[in-house]
Formats: C-alpha cells, structure tokens, sequence
C-alpha cells in the first residue's frame, strides 16, 4: 500500500448510558489507529464528544467526533463523495480475502455497529467483512482492520503533538508533559 486513505468512521445505534464506553473505545482506537474522525449515529450524547475531545486536547492529533441523528444519509453522502463504505460484521466475508480491494480505496468510510444493525446496512455497503464468524467485540474488529489496512504503520512512532507523552519504558510509567 503506497497511500494512507482518508478514514471516518462511522457509529452506528449508539446507546445511552448502554454504549458509552464502547463507543469511547471505537474513537480512541479510530485515533490511534489512523482515522481522522468519527461521525455516530443513536442517541446525542454530548459526554463523549467532550470527552474524545478532551483527550486530543492532551494526547495530540487531529481527530474529532461528531453526532448525526440520520446513518443512511451519512453513508449516502460518503458514497456521493467517492468513499468506499466497509461495514464491519460477523456475518460478512473473510477480511483476509476482501483487504486488497479495501485498500485501493483512497477514502474510506468504516461502519461499526452497536444495536441490532438495520438490513439496509449490508446493501449500502460496498463490503462487509468479518475479522471472524465468531461473537467478539466492535473495537477489536476495528482494531485489527486498521492494522491490516495500514500494515503496521500506525504501530510506528509518530508525533500527535499533545501536551501528554508516553516515554517507552520497560518497567515503569513514563510520561513526558509539554503544557
């Protein structure tokens, strides 16, 4: 893969106070891993978008969270702007045998679900592929899609420029503040 592709993601069903955690750890994952933001879908809830963005006010990056009431009309307008839509399922294909053709995507627009996801996803979506047919969490599918997806890469040192480092350390806590 010679080129990063522009990566959202999108929440679906997001649920109160049910999801608020796993949907902080879907946006904390899609940071660190490469996406530029995530758009969520279900109920407005204003704690998590404060609190990702709390955290990229301390950690670095350039990564938001946004909420939209309407998922189909996300997904149609990423479609209209040349996104490929990847839902993430464990009923879809292999992501083995599916990651070439998502990586010639140059924008790339990844669905995760919470709730019971409506049919309609599946026929939106350009792919639907499972990391595996087993029952298993959201922000480990996502996890290991973008790992694939990237190659590694987003494992390497990188600068996100926050206030607040992890210093590599064997044993210990390490952490370096700037501000």
């Amino acid at each position: 893969m010679d080129k990063t592709p522009e990566i959202i993601i999108l929440r679906l069903g997001h649920r109160l106070p049910r999801d608020e955690r796993m949907s902080t750890h879907v946006a904390l994952v899609a940071r660190a891993f490469g996406a530029r933001r995530m758009v969520y879908s279900g109920q407005h809830d204003s704690g998590l978008e404060e609190s990702v963005a709390r955290l990229v006010g301390n950690w670095g990056g350039n990564f938001t969270v946004t909420y939209e009431k309407n998922f189909r009309k996300v997904i149609k307008e990423h479609k209209a702007s040349g996104y490929v839509v990847c839902h993430l399922t464990m009923y879809g294909m292999p992501l083995v045998q599916k990651l070439e053709g998502i990586r010639k995507a140059e924008r790339l627009l990844v669905v995760v679900g919470s709730e019971a996801v409506p049919g309609e996803v599946y026929q939106l979506a350009d792919f639907n592929v499972s990391v595996t047919g087993q029952p298993h969490s959201e922000v480990a599918a996502l996890a290991i899609t973008l790992d694939r997806l990237m190659e590694g890469r987003e494992l390497e040192a990188r600068e996100f420029g926050g206030k607040i480092r992890i210093a590599p350390s064997e044993r210990g806590k390490k952490v370096k503040r700037t501000g």
